[in-house]
């Protein structure tokens, strides 16, 4: 009897993708977890294992083709395996053990919410199953979660500690993890693609006891809402709203009385027509609804037939309370995403998860944006002579592993700017009132990559020379295009070099990387005519961009530190006089 393997899923929003290359013919004989293609999805190049074992008899799909999840990519004679499904009988519902709860998605219809009583256990007794697990680990700073890009493992499979058993993308890099554990792997408890986080199981292995995984909940209960909570907690929102608190809300001298348990003070949901038809909710659970100011036709239903329950109605409630109070929690004037409009009435769009170092570089910005006032100060610089001298000295750079860049020319000049103009090494704690002045100098550069812009850190750059420098810039270049680059070589900067001089341009503003309070922009270099010597002559001009937090730095400031700059460039004596 011939089975099929279908495509699995790929990863969160990912629901099809181009088959590049197949890795199989009939007749071959495959087994579980063997790579069978290659699928190019819209954020990567993976490799699909079969999830069966068998002989490959019909194969279904074409390279070139775009499958979707579910569809059936060949089939197997003799086949088993977790993913092996009978190409003549339609399969029939499996039953799933409660150990596996925690990894299955919530059923599309939920049932009724049932009550947690004292009696009724929140987790179930310990399995007799012996295996060890392997937790995810600390990732590092303010990583917490991370996207699974490859599992290096698969089940059967011996691992010692310390081998790498997956590739991870935080928000900051691609990070190979380690095993702390050794044995042979059990049960892999994840999936490429799927977003895991620290301290999630990945898998587990033979030789211990495994914690039971909690079964999985529709919602938290919300048993212990009453509609009495319910409508003072509405009614001390609104006293909010109007600024007040609920005391300034009573007369004087008058202590703050219980309120009615059949108080309505605010309206939940939508305002109650009159042509709107009957909905399923028993006579008790609609004068719960009016109790506690909720508008019955706006509750989800989850039992049969969308019949509405008294937990439906708290649930209800409780989330619309708590919007209500993070919206009066809001400072006044925060910026609020505004809403778009329906593109697809104009014609064909496509939608594509921002994730990865796309999102974490959104994110940052946006922030940095938002806290910083920014000015940009612009200039120019000579360096005529400068590239004369790097061309002379490029041959030493070059036996070191690195170019004699202007970049890392940069990183030099800018290195010694720090020490005459401190407060552009600095940081504001507006919390404490305080500046922060750094005693080190560590300056990030900005890489282009093709999953976005990245800044490794070169560090105690005053402590090394240009020719140190550009081999390090080129290693750091290298690591991050090619998705090895760590965080911790992306922490710790104090001041940001970008040059987009490669691709053109003739200045702009780039954008302070929080919390740092100045970074400088290098554009393309043109020759062009200056007046020297009471005649014009043709130069090679550096166009210079400076953006600085104007909450710290003056514009006086910032036009004597970028005028320090340019001059430093145009005459690189200075470096060995003052830097």
């Amino acid at each position: 009897m011939a089975t099929e393997f279908k495509l699995p899923e790929l990863g969160e929003n990912i629901d099809s993708g181009e088959l590049v290359r197949l890795m199989i013919a009939p007749g071959v004989s495959i087994s579980e977890g063997e790579p069978v293609m290659e699928l190019e999805t819209d954020k990567a190049v993976v490799e699909v294992p079969s999830s069966v074992t068998g002989t490959i008899g019909e194969i279904r799909v074409r390279e070139g083709d775009t499958l979707r999840v579910g569809q059936v990519i060949f089939t197997v004679e003799n086949g088993t395996g977790a993913g092996a499904t009978s190409a003549r009988t339609a399969p029939q519902p499996a039953v799933v053990p409660a150990v596996q709860a925690s990894a299955d998605p919530a059923p599309a219809t939920p049932a009724t919410p049932v009550p947690i009583t004292a009696s009724q256990p929140k987790r179930q007794p310990a399995s007799a199953a012996t295996a060890n697990e392997f937790k995810l680990p600390e990732l590092g700073e303010n990583i917490d979660s991370g996207d699974l890009v490859r599992l290096m493992i698969s089940p059967g499979q011996s691992v010692s500690e310390g081998q790498p058993v997956m590739e991870l993308e935080t928000d900051k890099a691609v990070v190979e993890v380690p095993s702390t554990v050794g044995g042979v792997v059990r049960e892999i408890k994840v999936k490429e693609g799927h977003k895991v986080k620290v301290g999630e199981v990945i898998f587990t292995l033979e030789g211990g006891v495994a914690a039971q995984a909690e079964p999985v909940r529709r919602h938290e209960p919300v048993e212990h809402i009453s509609g009495q909570q319910a409508a003072r907690l509405s009614f001390q929102l609104a006293m909010r709203a109007e600024g007040k608190t609920e005391e300034q809300a009573l007369p004087p001298d008058q202590p703050p009385a219980p309120i009615p348990e059949f108080t309505m003070p605010v309206q939940l949901g939508k305002v109650a027509g009159t042509d709107r038809h009957p909905v399923p909710a028993a006579p008790h659970v609609r004068r719960l609804a009016r109790e506690v100011g909720v508008d019955i036709h706006s509750v989800p239903g989850s039992g049969p037939g969308g019949r509405i329950s008294e937990d439906d109605v708290k649930l209800f409630a409780k989330n619309a309370l708590l919007a209500a109070a993070a919206a009066a929690q809001t400072p006044r004037g925060a910026f609020v995403e505004p809403e778009l409009p329906d593109f697809a009435k104009w014609g064909k769009t496509e939608r594509v998860s921002i994730r990865g170092v796309r999102r974490k570089t959104a994110e940052h910005l946006r922030e940095a944006w938002n806290t910083i006032p920014h000015v940009t100060q612009q200039d120019r610089s000579d360096i005529t002579e400068l590239e004369q001298l790097r061309a002379r000295f490029a041959p030493r750079a070059i036996e070191a592993g690195g170019k004699m860049t202007v970049t890392a020319i940069a990183l030099k000049v800018s290195s010694a700017a720090l020490k005459v103009f401190p407060q552009f090494n600095a940081s504001i704690d507006i919390a404490k009132e305080e500046i922060i002045y750094k005693q080190y100098i560590n300056i990030g550069v900005a890489v282009d990559t093709d999953r976005g812009l990245l800044v490794p850190v070169i560090r105690d750059v005053d402590k090394k020379n240009i020719v140190e420098l550009a081999a390090e810039l080129a290693q750091l270049s290298k690591k991050a295009r090619e998705r090895k680059l760590t965080p911790e070589e992306m922490e710790g900067g104090t001041f940001t070099i970008t040059n987009l001089g490669g691709i053109g341009g003739t200045g702009f503003s780039p954008i302070v990387n929080h919390p740092e309070v100045a970074i400088l922009g290098l554009s393309r270099s043109r020759m062009e005519p200056e007046w020297v010597h009471d005649k014009f002559e043709p130069r090679l001009i550096l166009p210079l961009s400076l953006s600085y937090d104007h909450r710290l730095i003056d514009g006086a400031d910032a036009a004597r530190f970028l005028r320090w700059i340019a001059e430093a460039f145009e005459q690189p004596f200075l470096l060995s006089v003052q830097g």
